[in-house]
């Protein structure tokens, strides 16, 4: 499997997304600061990656901590959090992340654990957050293989796969449980202005794995669909709010609605943390606005003139009527969702 981010010699290393296809390259972290640049910069980007790699920055930081008291290790853990809690406000695991890791550090300290005690449980922590991801990922792929009918068409948008994730992915993982299960499924992957996640990254992942993929353009989906070439979408999630509205990569919304006026069911998959309950509905979610030239250049070359006004929202939040269903590593949540999404978190709390 894609090794999106992972440990080597005491550091954190992760592939270069801003590089793919054309290069191979990897980046090494060597601090917490590290971590926080290559997630605000999109070395490394996706709601369920950048919750791993937030947690192993914390463990970053305190591993190469010199603090000879857990007072000062206690500054210096909750320094490293709210670094990395200011890189990127859209990604709700992120934050899930980042709280996961505090609780564990409290409990660990009421206990009355060493530095050194401490600094095995949080890189501990560090490492199951990560693999609990990839179990979820295959988990939530096994339930949505479901849904893909055998040669199934899928369109996805954006890129929710193994770079997305700890690894395997989540509207990928659906597409390769699906394959694996020898659906045979082809993919029409959307290039995804302006960063081209579909073109760039869905696109070199899948057909790695041997999987039927065509790139389009993000204004061709409605064309796709009213020739009768799609049978499923499938998207990932930045954040899911309580009552289904779901924040994604900018366009979902578009294509959720084309979808619904061709009659093509709509799947959104993600892990319940992805699933934020303090969020009532998507007019709460903030949204993020990038840098404007993401828009305007391509690499050196300028794509439009200056002078001219740029709107930049890295995100979009498609209204739950739009949806048809929520895949989960619990199963397939269904609406209302107010009430299926509650029960899918009440199901993870329980288990642990």
């Amino acid at each position: 499997m894609l090794p999106t981010i992972d440990w080597e010699d005491g550091e954190v290393v992760m592939v270069d997304q801003r590089k793919l296809p054309a290069k191979e390259v990897y980046i090494r972290c060597k601090t917490a600061t590290a971590v926080a640049k290559a997630i605000k910069t999109m070395v490394i980007r996706g709601a369920p990656a950048i919750g791993v790699a937030a947690s192993m920055g914390v463990a970053l930081e305190v591993r190469r901590s010199t603090a000879t008291g857990t007072a000062q290790l206690a500054v210096e853990f909750y320094r490293a959090c709210d670094l990395l809690a200011a890189t990127r406000p859209t990604a709700v695991n992120l934050f899930w992340a980042l709280e996961r890791m505090k609780r564990t550090f409290a409990e660990s300290m009421k206990a009355g654990q060493s530095v050194d005690e401490l600094k095995t449980t949080i890189d501990a922590e560090a490492t199951r957050v990560h693999d609990e991801d990839v179990a979820s990922c295959r988990a939530l792929g096994r339930y949505g293989a479901e849904v893909v009918p055998t040669g199934g068409r899928v369109l996805t948008h954006c890129n929710a796969g193994a770079l997305a994730t700890g690894g395997y992915g989540t509207a990928l993982g659906v597409v390769r449980a699906a394959d694996e299960a020898g659906k045979k499924v082809a993919v029409f992957a959307d290039e995804t202005r302006p960063f081209l996640q579909g073109a760039r990254l869905t696109a070199w992942e899948l057909l790695r794995d041997g999987i039927d993929t065509t790139v389009i353009t993000d204004g061709m989906s409605g064309a796709l669909m009213r020739s009768g070439r799609v049978d499923v979408v499938v998207v990932g999630a930045d954040r899911i709010a309580a009552n289904g509205d779901v924040a994604n990569k900018i366009g979902t919304y578009t294509v959720a609605v084309l979808a619904k006026e061709h009659g093509v069911p709509f799947y959104v998959a993600a892990p319940v943390s992805t699933v934020d309950p303090s969020t009532p509905d998507g007019s709460a979610i903030p949204i993020e606005e990038r840098d404007t030239r993401e828009i305007t250049h391509l690499g050196a070359a300028q794509l439009a003139p200056d002078g001219a006004g740029v709107w930049n929202p890295a995100f979009d939040v498609t209204p739950a009527k739009f949806v048809a269903d929520i895949i989960t590593e619990y199963g397939i949540c269904r609406p209302p969702f107010t009430e299926s999404l509650r029960a899918a978190c009440e199901q993870a709390a329980a288990a642990g």
